[in-house]
C-alpha cells in the first residue's frame, strides 16, 4: 500500500511538472487536454487555430481560440509556452500499480476508480466550459452595454452642446432683432418728435400771423366804422345847414312879398 502511495505521488508530481511544458505549436491533442479546461473541443480548436495562422507567436494569442476565453488563458498560462519541447507524458492507466500490487482485484479496484476520476474530471472540464462561456457571455453583454451607454451618453451630450448652440445662436438672434427693433422705433421716435416740432412751430406761426391779420382787420374795420360816422356826422350837419338855409331864404322871401 505504501508503494502504490509513493507511484501516485510520483505521477502527480511528474503531471504537474509537465504541465508547466506544454508547447501550443507542438502538442497533440491528448497533450493539450492534459490542461486545465482544455477538453476534446478546445484542443481540437487549438490545433486548427494554430494550423491556420502559422503556430502561435506568443501564450495571449491562445485567447483568439474559439471557445477558448481570458479564463481559461488565466488558468493554464503557467502550463503552457510557444517554444521548447513539450515533457507531458501520458496519462497514468495503473499497469505500473498492477505490477506492484499482486491482488488482481485491489488492481481492478483502482483501475475502476481512476475511470469514475476521469469521468468525473471530463464532466468538470465541460462544467468549466459552460461556466466560462456563460461568463465570457455576460462579460461580453456588460461590455456591450456599458458601450451602449457610453455611446448614448456621448449622443447625449452631442445633442445637448448642439441644443445649447441652437439655443444660444436663437437667444442671440433675439437679442439683436430687438435691438435692430429698438433702434428702428429710435429712429420712427425722433423722426415723428422732428415732424411734430416742425408742424407746431408751422402753426405758432400761422397763429402769430393769423392773429396780426385779425388785429389789422379789427384796426381796419374800426378805422373804417370811424370814417363812415365822420363821414355821416358831416352829411348830417350839411343837410341840417341846407335845410337851415333853404328855410332862412323862404321866409326871407316871404317877408320881401309881404312889403
Amino acid at each position: 500500500m505504501k508503494k502504490i502511495l509513493i507511484a501516485l505521488l510520483a505521477s502527480f508530481a511528474f503531471s504537474f511538472s509537465a504541465f508547466a511544458a506544454v508547447n501550443l505549436n507542438t502538442a497533440s491533442q491528448a497533450e493539450l487536454e492534459s490542461l486545465e479546461g482544455i477538453g476534446p473541443v478546445k484542443a481540437a480548436a487549438i490545433i486548427d487555430y494554430r494550423k491556420k495562422n502559422g503556430g502561435f507567436k506568443s501564450v495571449d494569442e491562445l485567447e483568439k481560440v474559439d471557445g477558448v476565453g481570458a479564463i481559461t488563458l488565466q488558468n493554464v498560462r503557467k502550463d503552457v509556452a510557444v517554444s521548447g519541447k513539450t515533457t507531458v507524458t501520458a496519462p497514468v492507466t495503473g499497469k505500473s500499480d498492477k505490477k506492484e500490487i499482486k491482488k488482481e482485484d485491489k488492481s481492478s479496484k483502482e483501475t475502476k476508480t481512476k475511470t469514475v476520476g476521469s469521468e468525473k474530471a471530463v464532466a468538470s472540464g465541460k462544467t468549466a466550459d459552460s461556466k466560462e462561456v456563460k461568463e465570457e457571455k455576460e462579460s461580453k453583454t456588460k461590455k456591450d452595454t456599458k458601450d451602449n451607454d457610453m455611446k448614448k451618453e456621448k449622443s447625449d451630450k452631442k445633442d445637448a452642446k448642439t441644443k445649447d448652440v441652437k439655443e444660444e445662436k436663437e437667444s442671440k438672434d433675439k437679442k439683436a432683432k430687438k435691438e435692430s427693433k429698438d433702434d428702428s422705433d429710435k429712429a420712427d421716435k425722433a423722426k415723428k418728435d422732428k415732424a411734430d416740432k416742425a408742424k407746431k412751430d408751422s402753426k405758432d406761426e400761422m397763429t402769430k400771423e393769423d392773429k396780426d391779420t385779425a388785429k389789422a382787420e379789427k384796426k381796419a374795420a374800426a378805422d373804417k366804422k370811424k370814417e363812415d360816422k365822420k363821414k355821416a356826422d358831416a352829411k348830417k350837419k350839411a343837410d341840417k345847414k341846407a335845410a337851415d338855409d333853404k328855410k332862412k331864404a323862404e321866409k326871407k322871401a316871404d317877408a320881401a312879398k309881404a312889403e
